[in-house]
This record gives C-alpha cells, sequence and structure tokens, in this order.
C-alpha cells in the first residue's frame, strides 16, 4: 500500500464522515483514525425536526382536549393523499377515528372519548408529538 492509497482511503473517510477505517491489503493492516469534526450547520435541504410539548393552557368548561398518549407523528389522514379523519367544525361521535399516531412503525388509532364538535386541531400532518400534547379541542356535546 503507499501513499496514494492511504490519501485515498482518507479522502473517503471524510467524505462518507467517518472516523475509522481498517484496510487489509497483501496481510498487510492499515488503520486509519480522525478526531469527529464538529458538527457543522445543517445542509441545504437537511429537516428540522421540532416537538410538539404539551400545552399548559386550560380547556374552555364546554370544551375537552384530546391528547397524545404516546411519543410519534401525527397524521391527520389514513394515507398520504387521502382526506383527513376530521375537519373543523366536523361532529364526532364517541369512538370515532380523529387521527393517527405513529410510535415504532405502529400505527394507533386516537379516538374521541366522547360526543362533540371540532374546534380546533392543534398538530399539524407529519408532525412528531410528545406525550401529554394536545391533538384537537372539542366542544362537548350535550
Amino acid at each position: 500500500m503507499n501513499e496514494g492509497d492511504i490519501r485515498k482511503y482518507a479522502a473517503l473517510m471524510a467524505e462518507l464522515g467517518l472516523t475509522g477505517l481498517e484496510v487489509t491489503e497483501n496481510d498487510r493492516v492499515v488503520r486509519l483514525e480522525r478526531t469527529p469534526a464538529a458538527p457543522a450547520a445543517p445542509a441545504r435541504g437537511s429537516e428540522t425536526v421540532q416537538v410538539f410539548a404539551p400545552q399548559p393552557t386550560a380547556p374552555a368548561e364546554d370544551s375537552v382536549e384530546v391528547c397524545s398518549p404516546m411519543v410519534g407523528v401525527f397524521y391527520a389522514a389514513p394515507a398520504e393523499n387521502a382526506e383527513p379523519f376530521v375537519k373543523v367544525g366536523d361532529r364526532v361521535r364517541k369512538g370515532q377515528t380523529l387521527c393517527i399516531v405513529e410510535a415504532m412503525k405502529l400505527m394507533n388509532e386516537i379516538m374521541a372519548e366522547e360526543d362533540g364538535e371540532i374546534l380546533e386541531i392543534c398538530a399539524e400532518n407529519g408532525q412528531v408529538v410528545d406525550y401529554g400534547c394536545r391533538l384537537f379541542r372539542l366542544k362537548r356535546q350535550p
């Protein structure tokens, strides 16, 4: 192995963001290691994940909140191009599916716990939500 080969492997390490590489060639072993660089600013096109945390506001007496029972990704519709389960102003019945929260590759249907009217949808489609995060606000129906 010559200096050109070693430089080629060092460049490959930098390109792939590797901190170590071991190459065996003709019964010779060469191990390259480097200290990882400090994290750079996000590259163009990279995504920043923002987690919705629980909101501390108290609901009005005639409304009820539907909160996430787990950490996961909020989906307003059953499929990417499908209509959302509910929209603001829709009347819902106890047991009706309001959304899906995906956690650990499992799709968990979140259902209305009582009859009501959707006053507010508090999470955005594809948003990461935290345990206890308010997803919907419903107006109680008599």
